[in-house]
């Protein structure tokens, strides 16, 4: 999996980090049990700081995305996080997205129809993944 890292946008590197983990999860570029690199190895490879990683990594484990174990590292859980911290987690993130679209102008159809979107992608870049797509 190739990570991106964009120094140029708003966005803390950390949280780039966690979003392009979670997202290759998602296109199962990365697999249940598959090993993670070890924070300093990320972090050189990356040439960022590796408290970032870690602060990434940190996140993913909190979010039942990853597995920490002293002797293996970090590897990706053989089972997501399901339940209601899922749903509230999913939840919040939607409510400051549906408060960005309104400042913006979006009306609901409109944000509904960004959401519609989005998911079929994910879903589809899932699919293209498991029928040996990019």
């Amino acid at each position: 999996m190739l990570i991106e890292i964009k120094t140029y946008v708003s966005m803390p590197i950390y949280e780039q980090l966690r979003n392009q983990i979670v997202l290759g999860i998602a296109a199962k570029e990365l697999i249940p049990c598959e090993r993670l690199p070890s924070v300093r190895n990320l972090a050189a490879d990356l040439g960022i700081n590796f408290h970032t990683v870690n602060k990434a990594y940190s996140m993913l484990c909190d979010e039942g995305y990853i597995v920490m174990d002293r002797r293996q590292g970090a590897v990706v859980a053989q089972e997501m996080p399901n339940g209601e911290s899922i749903f509230s987690n999913l939840s919040q993130q939607l409510l400051i997205s549906a408060a960005e679209a309104v400042c913006h102008g979006i009306d609901e159809k409109g944000f509904l129809s960004i959401c519609a979107d989005c998911y079929k992608k994910a879903t589809t870049i899932t699919k293209n993944t498991e029928n040996g797509g990019c």
